[in-house]
Formats: C-alpha cells, sequence, structure tokens
C-alpha cells in the first residue's frame, strides 16, 4: 500500500505532534506557537519506506529509552536539511547540522533533536535491516556526509525529487528507488566517497592531528572515534593520512610516544614508574611501549628519564592540553 499527503494535512499543533509522533514513533514532542499556526509535515509511504518533510515550526524532539521500549521501530532515519539549522544529539555526540549536510542515525537509539522555525527538512526512513544487508554496521552510529558534492549531493537531490514528486509515483517504483538510494547511502557511510573536496585534505588532517594529539592519552582512541567526533567517514580520515604518509595507527602511536617522553622528563611526573607513564598515554603493556619507544627515539625510557630530562620542555609533550 501506498500512502502520501498534501499540503494542510496538519490544521493544528495536536494534529501536528500526533502526525508526527506516528511517522517517528514513541517521543517527547515540545511545541512553541509564537504566532498562527504554520507547521508543515507532509510525507509518503510504502510498508518498507518512508520519506518526511517537517518544517515551519519550533520543536524539540526527545526519544528516550523507554519510548524506545515501548515503541521500537527498528529503522534508520536519514535527515537532509533544506534551510536552516538543528542541533542533534546521539550517543555522545552533538552538533549542529545546517542545509548541505546530510546526517544518519539509528531511530531505536535515544536522541534529541530541536530547531526553530526557519529550519525545513526531509527524512528519509528505512528499515534498519535493509542498511545492514549492504553494510553491517552502518546506522549504529550516527554519521555525518558533505551533501554539496560527488555522491552526497546525488543523494541529498534523490532524496529531495522523492518528496516532490510523491503523487506521481506507484507504491513499487517508490520502493525500488528507495532501494537504489539506499545502496548510495551504504556507499556514501562506507566512505566511498571522499565526503569533502580535495582541497579540503590538508585542512582535515590538521584537525585530526590536533585531535590525537589532545586525545593521545585515551586507550580506546581509534580512527572510528575520530571519524565520528569531527564528522567524516573513516574511510575518508584513512584515506587523507595515506595522503599525508602515516596512517591513524601510526599517528596514534606517534602521539602517545611524544606525551611519554615529555612526561618521563617531566619534575610532575618523577613519582610516577615507567609502566604507569606507559599506560597513562594509552599503552597496553610496558613491553610494547619500551619496544616502541626505542625504535621511535634510539633511546629506552629508563634512558630519556635519566640522561635526557635536561632537553625536553616540561611545558610541552604531545597531549597535556
Amino acid at each position: 500500500m501506498y500512502r502520501w499527503s498534501g499540503p494542510g494535512a496538519t490544521p493544528t499543533a495536536d494534529v501536528w505532534r500526533d502526525t508526527f509522533i506516528g511517522l517517528h514513533g514513541a517521543s517527547r514532542v515540545t511545541l512553541a506557537e509564537t504566532g498562527p499556526w504554520a507547521g508543515r509535515l507532509e510525507w509518503q509511504e510504502t510498508r518498507s519506506h518512508r520519506i518526511v518533510l517537517c518544517g515551519d515550526v519550533r520543536e524539540e524532539f526527545i526519544r528516550e529509552p523507554r519510548h524506545i521500549r515501548t515503541d521500537p521501530r527498528g529503522a534508520v532515519e536519514l535527515l537532509v536539511p533544506i534551510r536552516g539549522s538543528a542541533h542533534v544529539e546521539q550517543a555522545g555526540t552533538s552538533g549542529e547540522i545546517r542545509s548541505g549536510a546530510l546526517a544518519l542515525c539509528g531511530v531505536d537509539r535515544p536522541l534529541r533533536f530541536a530547531h526553530g522555525e526557519d529550519f525545513l527538512s526531509v527524512a528519509l526512513i528505512v528499515p534498519d535491516e535493509a542498511l545492514q544487508r549492504r553494510s553491517p554496521g552502518i546506522g549504529h552510529e550516527p554519521q555525518l556526509f558533505d551533501g554539496t558534492a560527488g555522491l552526497g549531493r546525488l543523494i541529498r537531490q534523490t532524496v529531495l525529487t522523492l518528496q516532490e514528486e510523491r503523487e506521481r509515483l506507484s507504491g513499487p517504483g517508490f520502493d525500488i528507488a528507495c532501494d537504489q538510494l539506499l545502496e548510495l547511502v551504504c556507499l556514501a557511510a562506507e566512505g566511498g566517497t571522499d565526503s569533502a573536496p580535495a582541497g579540503r585534505r590538508a585542512e582535515v588532517e590538521t584537525q585530526i592531528r590536533r585531535y590525537v594529539r589532545r586525545h593521545a592519552a585515551d586507550p580506546d582512541l581509534s580512527v572510528i572515534r575520530i571519524a565520528r567526533d569531527l564528522g567524516w567517514s573513516a574511510r575518508y580520515l584513512q584515506d587523507v593520512l595515506q595522503a599525508a604518509g602515516t596512517t591513524s595507527r601510526d599517528l596514534i602511536r606517534t602521539e602517545r610516544l611524544r606525551l611519554a617522553r615529555s612526561r618521563l622528563a617531566a619534575p610532575a611526573w618523577g613519582e610516577r614508574s615507567i609502566a604507569q607513564i606507559a599506560y597513562a598515554c594509552g599503552f597496553a603493556s610496558h613491553a610494547s611501549f619500551a619496544t616502541a619507544y626505542r625504535r621511535e627515539f634510539g633511546v629506552t625510557p629508563r634512558d630519556s628519564r635519566l640522561g635526557q630530562r635536561a632537553s625536553v620542555d616540561p611545558q610541552g609533550g604531545a597531549g597535556d592540553v
């Protein structure tokens, strides 16, 4: 069965709220009316896929664990902003998304989404299993893509066209178009596109190096976490680092070694053993740290502590910022 709505289908705030919850799942939706009701909410759907146009209203949408337990959807949402900006929080990640960006997030994970009346977006809601079948793991963590060029732009334009042409599509035609769109989304999520112009590689490399320097001591630091927090795909970050002649693993190890060398020479760390410093700098074992340290600097950690302290600036370091 194929259904779609026309303009004016949600004439009041209460109807709008009930319809929005029906489309996105049980949640707490707060609307702020500052004048005559003007909220837009238009959709098209089959049993498998759904596209929703939403905006022109000040809204806060919160989906908590209790909502998910009572109304699990088993779905993933691709948000395509048209204008304005919205604040999104999920899985410890938060930020603003604007026109030109694409955001992918799981519907069955706690989520907070808020925007003003100037915001208008289209959301493609698809079964999580359809994504997992194509690319396991996609949608488990929120991801942000560039929708202004390349594959991201193609995805964005296709989503907007599907929303605009809802009355001219049959149910099977709509499902086929959505299935083909999912192939592109998976390709983008896997890093099949740069997710940024090549001219930004130097800027992204600087962002990566700064991030790793600041978080070098975190034992769970990985390219997946870096990509998530910086808003790029993991593959794109790997490509940027490869072009710079390194890898995420080598970069993390190098910054941890520099941090350790700084701490070995710093009076504030004088009471800590070398093993304790190694663990505090993110290394899993003293032995692996000692081997990597000697390979990097040509001396042992003990040599650095005893003989090189005077040559190391105790205020410097790789990550004590």
